[in-house]
Formats: C-alpha cells, structure tokens, sequence
C-alpha cells in the first residue's frame, strides 16, 4: 500500500506526476485557499502534507494527524508553518529554495523599471486614450541606470537582484547578517547599516524572510529617512513593511514611490493604496512563471519522497529533526 499525501492546491502537473509515483495523491480541487479547519480534516489518516505559503500550519493542523511524517512548503519562505511546533513533534518541514531566485530577481527589476518610468500609469493613458501628444515635461520619472541600489537582505534573490543592477551601472549598498566578501569583489557592492543605505539608495529593495526581527523593519521612521525622489521595492513578504505608514508616505510625498508584489494582509491591501498613482502593484508573482512553479512542485515534491524513503531530504528547514532521528 502506497503512503498517502494531502496537496492543498492544485500543482503543475509534473509535480503531481511525481507524487503519484510513490503516494497515493489527495487534492485539494477547488482553485481556493483551504481554511485551517479543512486543513485539518483532509490532513487526518495521512502520511505527509503538501501545503503553499497561504496555508497556516500550527500546532493544531499537526496534531490532527499524530502520524504525520513531513509538511512539504511549496514556497522559499516558511513563516505559514510553526516550525518549532513541529520540530518539538519531530517532523521535518521542507522549503523550494534556490528554483525561484532569478525568477524573483526578475520580477524585480521589472518593477523597479515599472516605476521609475511610470510604465503602468503611460499603459493606463493609451487604454483610456488620453494621451495628449508628446511633450517635453510630459510623464517624467526617474533614470535607473548609474543610480544607487539597497538592498535590505543580501541572500540567493538579493545578489540575483545585484547582478542585475551591475548591468545598469549602478552602485550596490547592502545589509545582511553577516559581510559578503565575494560580492564585495565582484559587483563593487558595500555593506552598510540600514540606517545609511535607506539615506542614500534611490530604490529600496526588500529581501528579507518574514520573522519577529523582520516585521515591520521599514516604518514610518525608515521611510522618513529615505530620499524623497526614492522608491520602495517589496518582493519578499508584505508584513516587513508597516503598509498603513507606506500609503502615507506615498501620498505625502516622503519617498516618491513603490512597487509591490506582497502585502501586509494578503489578499487584502491598505486602504488607499490602489488608488495611488505612484505605486505599481502585483498580485503575488514573483515566481509565476511556468518554468519556476514547475521547478517548485517538483522539489515539493521530492522533498516529501525522500523523507517517506527515509532519506534526508534535499531542503530541511528544521536540521534538528534528522538529527535526532539519526541519534536513535
């Protein structure tokens, strides 16, 4: 008899496919987030879950099922899941980490164009054909290329964002937890204070996990002390910024503007925010593109084997939990 394994939404076929070779595969078949009390009632009698960074993997979900043996995370970040909770229950979490970084990295240079050069609010003139004719001081914004570039959280995306921002000539200001020598080298990039890199960046740009360190880390006084001609770039998670102290800032006039791709409160926004013309704003997709959610499935996917095959599986969130497995 084949193990069984609960997917909480609909996943590129090849994912499933691979699933479907070792598990016997349960999905969820409505094209919604499933509430935590479904969750539970579909996690019950199986042997590993499946879940997407808009599910809420507490204490509770966990103990639904006490033969639980890993929950797979189809996203980089882990913040959904009580990772304590379930190491202390000795099962291993596992993230897709590394298949999604040039994606991102994409995504937000392509925003960082998209608002400096006020590219959305140029496409919504020519839909609603109000464009007056070419002038000289007609929808003017800002030049990217030789201008400085922070970047709050120089992990795999941050550099992938990095090298990019070389090919425009422009100077790197970093932070991170710890000095990153290589980059230092290679791309000119500096490691500052947070403190100076939001005085002297003209774009902001925000690569952070989601933790109690990390929340809210850019507020209303972090905004205060960035330039007013300076944009404010979030692909990571919405919760590091204080997104009330943001509308207020953009309507202000503090920086001069943002583009998003996360938010505090998914899928809600801060009231005002979309009626912002100085704000570019995505629906959540870094990393939808066929390519990369494929690449995440499938490494969901082979994380959840390889623990039911009893092999380390190759991204282990919770190292502890092999550990000790291997101690026994």
């Amino acid at each position: 008899m084949k193990p069984t394994i609960y997917v909480t939404r609909r996943l590129p076929q090849p994912a499933l496919d691979r699933l479907a070779e070792v598990f016997d595969v349960e999905v969820n078949p409505e094209d919604r987030v499933l509430t935590k009390e479904e969750i539970i009632a579909h996690v019950r009698g199986k042997d590993a879950l499946l879940c997407l960074l808009t599910d809420t993997i507490d204490a509770e979900v966990l103990d639904a099922e006490p033969s639980l043996k890993v929950v797979s995370n189809y996203a980089v970040g882990y913040n959904n899941i009580d990772v304590a909770a379930a190491t202390e229950r000795g099962i291993p979490v596992t993230n897709t980490p590394g298949v999604l970084t040039e994606t991102t990295a994409d995504l937000t240079f392509a925003l960082i164009l998209a608002v400096a050069r006020r590219v959305v609010e140029g496409d919504r003139i020519m839909r609603a054909g109000e464009f007056p004719g070419w002038g000289p001081m007609y929808l003017l914004g800002h030049d990217v290329y030789g201008k400085t570039l922070g970047i709050v959280g120089m992990g795999r995306i941050g550099a992938a964002v990095a090298r990019r921002a070389k090919g425009f000539g422009m100077r790197i200001l970093y932070t991170s937890r710890s000095p990153k020598p290589e980059l230092d080298v290679a791309l000119g990039a500096e490691r500052v204070p947070l403190e100076t890199l939001l005085k002297e960046s003209d774009f902001v740009s925000i690569h952070v996990p989601l933790t109690e360190e990390t929340h809210h880390l850019i507020g209303e006084r972090e905004l205060r002390l960035m330039k007013r001609t300076a944009y404010l770039i979030n692909t990571a998670r919405g919760p590091v910024v204080d997104e009330a102290a943001l509308v207020r800032a953009l309507r202000e006039g503090v920086i001069a503007g943002a583009g998003l791709d996360v938010y505090e409160r998914e899928p809600a926004m801060e009231p005002g925010l979309a009626e912002l013309p100085n704000a570019v704003l995505l629906p959540h997709v870094g990393s939808a593109t066929v390519e990369t959610r494929t690449a995440m499935g499938v490494l969901a996917a082979e994380n959840a084997i390889a623990v039911i095959q009893g092999r380390r599986p190759p991204h282990l969130v919770n190292p502890e939990v092999w550990e000790r497995r291997r101690g026994r």
